[in-house]
C-alpha cells in the first residue's frame, strides 16, 4: 500500500531528515514509528501525503507516486490520505459536528462549503465516524468545550469521515494523559481492523508503541535501524534504535498513574 524506495529528505541549511530509506507497508497493518525527536518520524510520515517532499528516492501510495508538484495528483491522493495532528487542528469556535464535516470538504462542491450546506449522505458519514469514536453525543457542542482526549477522538473522526485508504497520526497522544493515550491507541487499532485501513503512526513512547503495534519501524538520525514485529520489540532494540539505555521519559506509564 505505501512504499518509499531509496527516500531521503534534505531540509534548507543541509539537515538531513530521512537517508535512503526504503520501506514497505502492507494494506491494513497498524505500524508505529519511533525514535528520538529530529529521528526523522514526521518527515518520514508527511513524505506520504507530500507535505513533505523528498529530495531523492520515491514514495507510493498505491500505484501512485506522490509527486507534490502535480498540483491535480496531489489533491487526488490527499483526498484518500486521512491526518491525524498532535495538536488536533480543529476550528474551536464551531461544533464537532462541523469539524467531522471537514473531512467531506475534498467530496464537496465550492459553494456548499462556503454557506455550510453539507448534503445528508455527507452528515450521516460524519455522525458515523464519531459514533466509531464513540464521541456522537457531542455532535452539536462547540470544539472548545472538549477535553484534549475528545479533541482528539473528534480529529480522528474528521479523518474517518474522508472515507479513506491510509490514515497517517503524527504524535497523537502527544497531549494527553496515559489513560486517555490508551483510549486513543485503542480507537486507533480497532478502526484499522474493522475498516482495513493501512495507518501509520509516529510515537515517543516505547511502551505504547509495543502494546498496539503490528509492527515498529525504527529511525535513529534519519536512517532505518529497525523494522518488525511490536510483540519482539525488546530494551535491546529499543537501545539500538536510541542509542542509549531507556529513560522514564520513554515510557508512558512513568508519566503518570492509571
Amino acid at each position: 500500500m505505501i512504499t518509499f524506495e531509496h527516500a531521503s529528505v534534505t531540509y534548507p541549511g543541509g539537515v538531513q531528515a530521512l537517508k535512503d530509506v526504503s520501506l514497505t507497508l502492507e494494506e491494513g497493518e497498524f505500524v508505529v514509528i519511533v525514535g528520538l525527536s529530529g529521528a526523522g518520524k514526521s518527515t518520514l510520515i508527511r513524505a506520504v501525503n507530500g507535505l513533505v517532499p523528498l529530495t531523492s528516492g520515491t514514495c507510493r501510495v498505491g500505484d501512485q507516486v506522490v509527486d507534490p508538484t502535480d498540483k491535480r495528483a496531489i489533491r487526488a491522493l490527499r483526498a484518500e490520505v486521512g491526518m491525524i495532528f498532535q495538536t488536533h487542528n480543529l476550528v474551536k469556535r464551531t461544533t464537532v459536528l462541523n469539524n467531522v464535516l471537514m473531512g467531506r470538504l475534498h467530496r464537496t462542491a465550492t459553494w456548499r462549503t462556503l454557506l455550510g450546506t453539507y448534503t445528508k449522505e455527507d452528515v450521516e458519514i460524519a455522525m458515523q465516524a464519531l459514533e466509531r469514536v464513540e464521541i456522537v453525543e457531542k455532535a452539536y457542542v462547540r470544539a472548545s468545550n472538549l477535553s484534549g482526549g475528545q479533541q482528539q477522538r473528534v480529529g480522528i473522526a474528521r479523518a474517518l469521515a474522508q472515507q479513506p485508504k491510509v490514515v497517517l497520526a503524527d504524535e497523537p497522544t502527544a497531549s494527553l494523559d496515559p489513560p486517555t493515550s490508551h483510549i486513543v491507541m485503542r480507537d486507533l487499532k480497532r478502526i484499522c481492523r474493522e475498516l482495513n485501513i493501512t495507518m501509520l503512526v509516529n510515537l515517543h513512547f516505547l511502551d505504547l508503541a509495543r502494546a498496539y503495534a503490528d509492527r515498529i519501524v525504527g529511525l535513529r538520525a534519519g536512517e532505518l535501524v529497525y523494522d518488525g514485529p511490536g510483540a519482539e520489540a525488546d530494551e535491546t532494540v529499543f537501545r539500538d534504535i536510541y542509542g542509549r539505555s531507556l529513560t522514564a521519559d520513554d515510557v508512558l506509564e512513568k508519566q503518570g498513574t492509571l
